[in-house]
C-alpha cells in the first residue's frame, strides 16, 4: 500500500495529529486517539483485527483532497 500524506489536525498542537493519509487502493489511513472507553467499544461492533480511532471534526474538509489521481 502506498500512501499520500493529506493533513495534520491544524489545531493540534505541537504535534499536528490526528493525520490524514490517501492510499493507492481508493482508501483512507487515519492516525488518531485510541478509543479504549469499555462503555463506547460496547456500542460498537468491531471484528478482530479491526479497531478504532477518533479524528476532530475539522479534519473531514480534508476528505476531498481524495479526489487525486495517485498514480502520476
Amino acid at each position: 500500500m502506498r500512501l499520500t500524506f493529506v493533513a495534520k489536525d491544524p489545531g493540534s498542537n505541537p504535534t499536528g495529529s490526528p493525520t490524514l493519509y490517501r492510499t493507492d487502493r481508493d482508501s483512507w489511513v487515519v492516525q488518531g486517539w485510541a478509543v479504549t472507553d469499555p462503555e463506547t467499544l460496547a456500542q460498537m461492533d468491531i471484528p478482530e483485527g479491526e479497531l478504532c480511532v477518533e479524528i476532530p471534526d475539522r479534519l473531514v474538509p480534508f476528505f476531498g483532497q481524495g479526489d487525486i489521481d495517485l498514480n502520476k
